[in-house]
């Protein structure tokens, strides 16, 4: 290999490491958060929205899985620890998705800065506890169980405004899905459903 050729390698490597070196230090210096944001925010706009009925049972579940969480914040040792894992699991851990399809749905039909507000608060108040729950797991001071309720209860009263956006026959829908998804039942009415908690599995 001659001189000239090689020279000429090696500037093109050191390019190609510079790129590199500055699409790494993009990720390593941007939160974990942003990026998901960043990404799920994209992802919703840029993907076809899959029918609105896909998205309500998933919500409601997640409303009825945060009021469990609420419930068992007044037993008499709370696992605070764990009950962290609850806002990252299950229906919860595809909520940010959800909420924001929902919220697409709203805004084709008029109501966008309602439904959008409604998903900033929403989201704001479940980080807000999650911050909660860490801090109450290392016994540091201020994190009360009164303040963790309160972030829970913004947190439900946006996704029930939201919800509200939904049309009638489709909250319903929706809302008989989520029930036979938590109570299983015999019978023709299951297999009625049977569809759509399929449907509903495959997005949680």
């Amino acid at each position: 290999m001659s001189s000239s050729t090689t020279s000429k390698w090696q500037g093109q490597s050191r390019r190609s490491l510079l790129s590199i070196s500055l699409l790494l230090s993009h990720f390593l210096f941007v939160p974990n958060d942003a990026i998901a944001g960043s990404y799920f925010d994209k992802y919703v706009k840029r993907k076809k929205l899959d029918p609105l009925e896909a998205y309500v049972p998933a919500v409601i579940l997640t409303e009825l899985q945060i009021k469990d969480l609420e419930k068992i914040l007044d037993v008499d040792q709370p696992q605070f620890g764990n009950y962290r894992s609850l806002l990252r699991s299950g229906p919860a851990a595809s909520l940010r998705v959800n909420i924001r399809a929902v919220a697409q749905y709203a805004s084709d039909a008029g109501n966008g800065n309602a439904a959008f507000n409604n998903v900033d608060q929403c989201l704001s108040s479940l980080e807000d506890l999650d911050s909660l729950l860490l801090r109450a797991s290392r016994n540091e001071p201020g994190a009360s169980v009164k303040s963790m309720k309160a972030k829970i209860g913004s947190a439900l009263t946006a996704m029930e405004s939201l919800l509200q956006t939904v049309p009638s026959d489709v909250l319903d829908k929706g809302k008989a899905v989520a029930d036979a998804y938590r109570t299983p039942e015999e019978g023709a009415g299951a297999e009625i459903l049977d569809p759509e908690l399929k449907q509903l599995e495959s997005i949680l």
